[in-house]
């Protein structure tokens, strides 16, 4: 909570590039821009090198164990969302992933259900949002959570309350733990894509704003017409 505050005051005295004059579509920018250099000083000191270790230290076999065990428990809350956003089908897909990945997947930690044809496509309360017509907002870099929208933002609460995770009231201890190997697992599984972004992008900043909208812009536009499903029948 200090952090977050000490981000908030910091962004009324937080300048833009030099030569870089404020963007009316970007009204959050030098909020934003604060954000995101406490989230970078944050990653280089703490998250990357945790998770460089992570990646040293753990076998393959293990980091995708637990990366399908985080992503059995991430098919709850989608199967939700897509129950929201009218598309049965979807929500059909992700309880049977739920389902099969359970049992026979021992907990999640290996996904057959991909296999057998039923494909993950993660769904937040953001998206659930935009399906029902709401507007992205401004973009808005998060302390801590990192790029979101407005919109995005204010589902933050809900896909926090449908967390699995936020179920496990009686060991606190635990479930920080399993959140805190949760955010190590994702920030590993990202690290090659550190340098693509830094030899990619001139002003990164720029770069990562709108690849952030155009794809959740995107999601939110083809979730509705293509939800997952099990592949059709041969007809051989």
């Amino acid at each position: 909570m200090r952090a977050l505050l000490l981000a908030v005051a910091l962004a009324g005295c937080a300048s833009l590039p030099p030569g870089k004059t404020p963007d009316p579509q970007d009204p959050f920018e030098r909020f934003n821009r604060t954000s995101e250099g406490f989230n970078e000083t944050l990653d280089k000191v703490l998250l990357k090198p945790v998770a460089k270790a992570y990646e040293t230290v753990a076998p393959g076999f293990v980091q995708t164990g637990i990366a399908n065990f985080f992503g059995n428990l991430s098919d709850i809350p989608t199967a939700l969302n897509d129950g929201l956003q009218g598309r049965p089908k979807a929500a059909g897909v992700h309880a049977a992933r739920v389902a099969i990945n359970s049992t026979i997947g021992l907990l999640g930690f290996i996904d057959f259900a991909t296999g057998m044809g039923l494909p993950r496509e993660r769904q937040d309360f953001g998206l659930t949002f935009g399906a029902w017509g709401a507007d992205s907002g401004p973009y808005l870099v998060l302390p801590f959570f990192g790029p979101s929208s407005v919109r995005d933002t204010l589902g933050l609460p809900l896909d926090w309350a449908a967390d699995p995770l936020m179920l496990i009231h009686g060991n606190v201890a635990a479930r920080n733990a399993a959140a805190a190997t949760r955010t190590v697992d994702r920030r590993a599984g990202v690290l090659g894509a550190d340098q693509v972004v830094e030899d990619a992008a001139f002003d990164k900043y720029l770069l990562v704003r709108d690849a952030y909208l155009a794809h959740r812009k995107s999601r939110v536009e083809e979730g509705a017409n293509q939800p997952p499903s099990a592949p059709e029948p041969s007809k051989d």
